[in-house]
């Protein structure tokens, strides 16, 4: 696979653009969005994220075609199906929607914590990241 044939299984997949940046497929200025990036360096291919106006390789791949297998795997991948959910725990669902909403506030306040945190050390506090951003 090559970074052409890369481009239209990600968009016949759904993948949007804003997500991936591959040279000569992606149009137009780059949003300043977080997204991968696929892009050749001295005969070796690299995947890694561009996040926060810096970028991080996360692969090496000495050809194209390992490079944007992995690429697409990452995008692609819907991961495990939901496990449904048993009646006894349907039930607790139920009778608990308080406790979920307090838990979730507060998994929610501590999210906004560790994004101030974050802010306030810069950049280094990421160094060492291998998992692509949330929600991608």
């Amino acid at each position: 696979m090559d970074r052409f044939q890369l481009y239209q299984v990600l968009r016949a997949a759904g993948v949007p653009e804003a997500y991936y940046e591959i040279p000569d497929c992606t149009p137009g200025p780059r949003p300043v969005a977080d997204r991968y990036f696929l892009e050749e360096r001295g005969g070796v291919w690299v995947v890694g994220i561009h996040e926060r106006g810096s970028r991080e390789v996360l692969e090496r791949f000495p050809d194209e075609d390992g490079a944007c297998r992995w690429l697409r795997d990452r995008l692609t991948d819907e991961g495990p199906p939901p496990v449904p959910a048993t009646p006894e725990e349907i039930d607790a669902l139920l009778h608990d929607s308080d406790g979920i909403q307090r838990r979730a506030r507060e998994a929610f306040e501590r999210a906004l914590a560790e994004s101030r945190r974050r802010t306030h050390e810069g950049p280094a506090a990421d160094e060492g990241r291998t998992e692509p951003p949330p929600g991608t």
